[in-house]
């Protein structure tokens, strides 16, 4: 195991904090599939190969976007330590196997929209519970929409009621298909349940779906559905989007998602991810054309008024560590 160094001018104890924000981005299935390369003048981000879903993911699209996830949490986290984070994406032969490095970019005083971020970071969860039926407020899905160009996306919300059920079937038929698949069965059934460290607990499980359900919603083995609990019957649904396709764009994605998440989190709102019609390439492609074919979806959200949910496991920072190059 590698021991936790001094980067960027930190202590081994802030990089370690710092990593620890970086950890708790979204992955799907709670997989968190990143690690993490140190040395004196730059963090490196990677994928971990050992936390791959081949049948639910099997183009590491949500891999990928995931660690976007963490990189944005990383970049806040530095800027919380008065550091300017320089990122390259897909840096190639400077850092092999990485997704992005990020070096010292001067120093950067703190706004005040940025230490809410910061101060959303351990409070962001995902929300797979029934919301209330209170309609998200106009001035804060526009927020969501400019967090989500911060990061050159586009978050695009549905409110056309044809729309919104072209969607739902889009979902559904999703939902069908990998309901079909014993592999992706296997995968959600792989993380769920008592685990420790990483994926879907029974108390971050949400409740089992029911046919009256609007939206087809995973199953992650929830305890039995108590009787007249339903979820609300009309959530915002909003659909994450990148500009063009490939695995920069899915870094980009990450990034976004996680600043929008980060920014209904500051908004007292709750999110939780209806991702099926991404994972299946043709309904996506349908998805894509829907949204008239410019755009590339790249997640489904459900966004709303929730109740306090508990965090999901993370595991500690000294376990993502790869080792330094050692160089002659």
């Amino acid at each position: 195991m590698a021991d936790m160094t001094e980067v960027l001018g930190l202590a081994a104890d802030e990089m370690t904090d710092v990593l620890t924000a970086a950890t708790l981005a979204p992955s799907v299935h709670n997989t968190q599939p990143w690690r993490f390369r140190l040395a004196p003048d730059r963090i490196e981000l990677h994928p971990d190969p050992t936390r791959r879903l081949p049948a639910t993911d099997p183009e590491d699209r949500e891999l990928r976007l995931s660690c976007g996830a963490a990189l944005l949490n990383l970049r806040l986290a530095l800027l919380d330590r008065g550091i300017r984070p320089l990122v390259t994406l897909m840096p190639g032969a400077d850092a092999p196997g990485a997704l992005a490095t990020v070096r010292r970019g001067g120093h950067r005083d703190l706004d005040e929209e940025t230490r809410q971020l910061i101060k959303a970071i351990p409070a962001r969860r995902s929300n797979r519970k029934p919301f209330r039926d209170v309609p998200v407020p106009v001035e804060h899905r526009h927020a969501l929409v400019r967090a989500a160009e911060r990061e050159r996306s586009w978050l695009h919300i549905v409110t056309d009621r044809g729309e919104r059920a072209r969607l739902q079937g889009f979902v559904a038929k999703a939902q069908r298909i990998q309901a079909d698949a014993p592999q992706v069965r296997a995968e959600l059934t792989g993380w769920t349940g008592p685990r420790t460290g990483d994926g879907i607990p029974p108390k971050s499980a949400g409740i089992q779906p029911a046919p009256q359900d609007e939206w087809a919603m995973r199953d992650f083995h929830a305890a039995e559905r108590p009787p007249g609990k339903d979820y609300e019957s009309d959530p915002l649904i909003v659909v994450l989007c990148s500009f063009y396709d490939g695995p920069l764009a899915e870094l980009q994605a990450g990034q976004a998602l996680q600043r929008v998440l980060l920014t209904a989190t500051t908004l007292g709102l709750s999110a939780s991810f209806m991702s099926q019609a991404i994972e299946v390439r043709p309904v996506r492609d349908e998805l894509r054309r829907a949204l008239g074919g410019t755009l590339e979806p790249q997640t489904v959200l459900r966004i709303g008024y929730g109740s306090p949910v508990p965090a999901s496991p993370r595991r500690a920072a000294r376990d993502l560590l790869l080792e330094p190059i050692r160089t002659t």
